[in-house]
C-alpha cells in the first residue's frame, strides 16, 4: 500500500505502513493466507517438508463499486475455523463461510454479508459464537481520521469500531446477516493490542495513551463526570533475591506478629505463609523445586518474614517465586545486572560475526543505551465492558516495552508479549478469571534486551508452542532465537567453572531476495516470509 501525501502522520505509519500481509491461519498452522495484486484471496498449504503447491485462489474481491481515493490495505481475520472476515480496503466489510481449511481443503468461500461501514478501515480481530441461539461475529476495526475537536498536532485521531454482526433469530439456519451493533472508540495513540472477548462480553485495549467509548449506534455517549481511576499498581507483597544455590524472601508482616502467630508450611514443591486464622498472605506451587530441610526463616526487626529457600538444582534462575503471583517484586543485585550485561553484549552485534577480533568490540555501549530506550507515556492495558463500556480493570505497564502478539490458541484471546527487565514475557488473557485476568505462559530469556538492538526490526513473532521466536528486518534477513535445550556434550562457563545444562542459540536467516519483507508469521515447524514476490517456508524445528 502506498500513503498519500495526508497519510504521513505518526498515526497512518504506526497504524499502516508495518501491516502484516501475511496471515497464519490458527485452526490449520501449516496454513497461510494473503491478499495480491489482483485483489484475489490466496491460501497456501504446506503439506510436505521437500515440496510446496502453489497458492489457491479462494475467494477474489468484486468490482469496485465504493469509490475511495485513499485505499487500506486489504485485511483477512479467520473468526473460526469456518469462517473468515474480509475488508477490501476502502471501507467494505465482508463475512464469508469458508468450509473446512487446511489438509489440501481449497474451496470456494461463501459471502454471507457485505456492507460499506464508512471510510476506509483495516481489521484488527474477530471472534465468531453463538448468542442466544444465534450465530454472532464480534470484529474490531481500526481507522485513523481527522476529528475536528483535535486541534493540536495533525488533527488526526485513531478510533476503534466494534461491530456485532448476527443473523434474524427466528428466520432458520440461513438466516440473514446483518449489523446488529456498532460501538465506536477514540484515542491519540494506535493500539498495540486490541482484541475481543471470545464471547463478546468485554474489549481489551493496550495503548500509550487511552480510549473512550464515545458513539453507539450513531448516538454519542455520555461521559462520566472524570474521576480519579484506580490503576492495579499494588505496593509489592514481598521482595526476593537469587543466586544460583539459594533464594532470599522478604515477606511484610502486620505490626506486633509473634513467631508462634506464623503459619509456615512449606515442601518441595509448595509454599505457604500465612498469619494467625486468616488466609494465607503467600501461597502456590514454587517455579522450582527446593529442599525443605535445608531452608529456614525468621521475624526480622519485628515486621518482616525472612526466608531462605535451598534450591534443590544449582545453576538454573527463577523468572518468578510462586507460579501466577504478582505480589513480589525481584531485586537484582549490582553483581547479577553486571553478569547479565556481560553475558549478552555479544548478542546486540549487529555484526554476524561478532567479537571475532578482539580488539574490534562488537558493539557500543552508548549506542545500546541509545536504542534501549522505549517510551514511558501512560502504557496501560484496559478491559472495557462490552455493557456498559466502562473499564473493568487497568493494569499499568510503564516500563514494559510492547513486543508482539500471537495466536496461541484460536478459542482464546490473542497472546500479548512485554518486555520485562532483560526477558520476554508473553500473557495470555483470561476475562473468565476477573481475579486474575491475565496469565503468565512463557519466557524467552534475553529477547527483551537482544531485540532492542535489532534497529531495523520490522515484525516478530514467535511459535505457537515458545519453541522459539523470530525477528524480521525490513530487507532480507530474520533472526531465529531458540529456547535453552539440554546440550549433548559437557559444558563448563568459563568464568564461573560451572557445567551449563541448557544453551539457547541465535540463527540468522538470510533469503534470497531483495524485496521488502511485507508478511512475517510463525508456526510450531515453519517461519513464513512473505515479499512481494516470493513466499519463503523455512523448517525451524525439526523434530
Amino acid at each position: 500500500m502506498q500513503l498519500t501525501d495526508a497519510q504521513y502522520t505518526l498515526e497512518h505509519m504506526q497504524a499502516f505502513a508495518m501491516f502484516n500481509y501475511l496471515q497464519l491461519d490458527p485452526w490449520y498452522q501449516d496454513s497461510v493466507l494473503f491478499v495480491d495484486r489482483q485483489a484475489r484471496v490466496l491460501s497456501l498449504t504446506v503439506t510436505l517438508d521437500t515440496a510446496l503447491g502453489k497458492p489457491k485462489e479462494v475467494f477474489r474481491f468484486g468490482p469496485e463499486s465504493d469509490p475511495c481515493s485513499e485505499r487500506l490495505c486489504p485485511s483477512i481475520s479467520l473468526s473460526s475455523a469456518t469462517s473468515a472476515v474480509l475488508s477490501d480496503g476502502g471501507g467494505r466489510l465482508q463475512l464469508l463461510r469458508t468450509g473446512k481449511r487446511g489438509d489440501g481443503c481449497q474451496t470456494k468461500w461463501e459471502v454471507l454479508f457485505s456492507e460499506r461501514l464508512g471510510d476506509p478501515f483495516t481489521i484488527l480481530h474477530s471472534v465468531s459464537h453463538v448468542q442466544a441461539g444465534v450465530h454472532a461475529v464480534e470484529v474490531l476495526l481500526l481507522r485513523v481520521q481527522k476529528d475536528p475537536q483535535e486541534t493540536t498536532g495533525s488533527g488526526f485521531c485513531v478510533f476503534l469500531e466494534w461491530v456485532t454482526v448476527s443473523g434474524a433469530a427466528g428466520q432458520g439456519p440461513e438466516k440473514k446477516m446483518e449489523v446488529r451493533k456498532r460501538r465506536v472508540l477514540r484515542g491519540k495513540s494506535v493500539p498495540h493490542y486490541a482484541a475481543v472477548e471470545p464471547q463478546g462480553r468485554g474489549l481489551m485495549v493496550a495503548s500509550e495513551k487511552p480510549f473512550v467509548f464515545t458513539h453507539v449506534d450513531g448516538r454519542p455517549v455520555e461521559q462520566p463526570e472524570p474521576e480519579p481511576m484506580e490503576v492495579e499498581k499494588a505496593d509489592p507483597l514481598y521482595f526476593w533475591q537469587q543466586t544460583a544455590d539459594d533464594i532470599t524472601l522478604s515477606l511484610r508482616l502486620p505490626e506486633g506478629v509473634a513467631r508462634e502467630d506464623v503459619s509456615f508450611r512449606l515442601t518441595a514443591d509448595t509454599l505457604s505463609v500465612g498469619v494467625g486464622g486468616f488466609p494465607p498472605l503467600l501461597e502456590g506451587q514454587l517455579y522450582g523445586s527446593v529442599d525443605p530441610e535445608a531452608s529456614a526463616w525468621i521475624i526480622k526487626n519485628n515486621k518482616s518474614l525472612e526466608v531462605t529457600l535451598q534450591k534443590l538444582s544449582e545453576g538454573p534462575m527463577w523468572p518468578e517465586l510462586v507460579l501466577g503471583n504478582r505480589r513480589g517484586e525481584f531485586v537484582m543485585s549490582d553483581e547479577q545486572a553486571a553478569l547479565i550485561h556481560d553475558r549478552l553484549t555479544h548478542l546486540t552485534s549487529e555484526d554476524l560475526n561478532g567479537g571475532a577480533d578482539g580488539e574490534k568490540p562488537p558493539c557500543n555501549s552508548q549506542e545500546l543505551e541509545d536504542c534501549d530506550g522505549f517510551p514511558e507515556d501512560g502504557f496501560s492495558l484496559t478491559r472495557f465492558d462490552g455493557e456498559t463500556l466502562r473499564p473493568t480493570q487497568v493494569v499499568n505497564l510503564d516500563g514494559h516495552q510492547y513486543l508482539f502478539t500471537v495466536d496461541v490458541d484460536p478459542t482464546q484471546m490473542p497472546c500479548l508479549c512485554l518486555r520485562h527487565d532483560v526477558d520476554a514475557l508473553v500473557w495470555q488473557p483470561r476475562p473468565d478469571r476477573p481475579e486474575d485476568m491475565w496469565e503468565h505462559i512463557a519466557t524467552f530469556n534475553a529477547l527483551g534486551y537482544v531485540q532492542a538492538s535489532k534497529q531495523d526490526k520490522k515484525f516478530a513473532t514467535c511459535a505457537p508452542d515458545f519453541s522459539y521466536a523470530a525477528l524480521g528486518e525490513c530487507l532480507r534477513r530474520a533472526f531465529i532465537y531458540r529456547q535453552p535445550s539440554p546440550v549433548e556434550t559437557v559444558l563448563f562457563n568459563r568464568k564461573q567453572g560451572r557445567q551449563v545444562g541448557e544453551v539457547a542459540k541465535q540463527q540468522v536467516a538470510s533469503l534470497d531476495s531483495d524485496k521488502p519483507i511485507l508478511g512475517f508469521r510463525a508456526s510450531n515447524e515453519r517461519l513464513f516470509i512473505l515479499t512481494s514476490s516470493n513466499l519463503f517456508v523455512l523448517k525451524v524445528n525439526n523434530n
